[in-house]
């Protein structure tokens, strides 16, 4: 009977263990994403699609007059994570979700859980629109490029 048992809850942890790691032929973006549990972060990083300077512009003066230097830089950590290299590192759904709802992201987002308790702050949210946040995110696709971090994030 001890045998039977052994031997059914070998067979239950195989057939999980190979259901639960098919991969279906998914992206190596995907399948970090699959690793953390982000529905937001599956897919290809932000800073793999092309950029928009205009939009780039526009993303830079946000991200001065809403303050984001206070907690964020590139580079350098402070209060908040370090950004250099965040557009290889995440996708733009992520992100955009990210600067829209930080509040309702720390709630039901694994990543962003896992900074809050790292840096044991909650981002605040700085009522951009939907364009607006686009705009923050091809600045942040900007620097990144500038810095040749569209190299390096693949790395991390």
């Amino acid at each position: 009977m001890r045998r039977l048992l052994t031997l059914a809850s070998m067979f239950l942890l195989v057939l999980a263990a190979s259901t639960g790691c098919q991969s279906g032929g998914a992206s190596p973006g995907a399948t970090k994403a699959s690793a953390s549990g982000s529905k937001y972060d599956a897919g290809p990083r932000a800073g793999e699609q092309p950029g928009d300077e205009e939009l780039a512009e526009q993303g830079e003066k946000l991200f001065r007059e809403k303050g984001c230097s206070a907690c964020h830089a590139f580079g350098v950590r402070m209060s908040g994570p370090d950004l250099k290299g965040v557009s290889m590192r995440r996708t733009a759904q992520w992100m955009e979700h990210q600067i829209l709802e930080p509040e309702v992201m720390v709630k039901e987002d694994p990543i962003s859980r896992a900074l809050f308790a790292q840096y044991a702050l909650q981002m605040t949210n700085q009522h951009l629109t939907p364009a607006e946040a686009k705009a923050v995110i091809e600045y942040l696709k900007h620097q990144d490029h500038e810095t040749g971090e569209s190299r390096e994030g693949e790395k991390r």
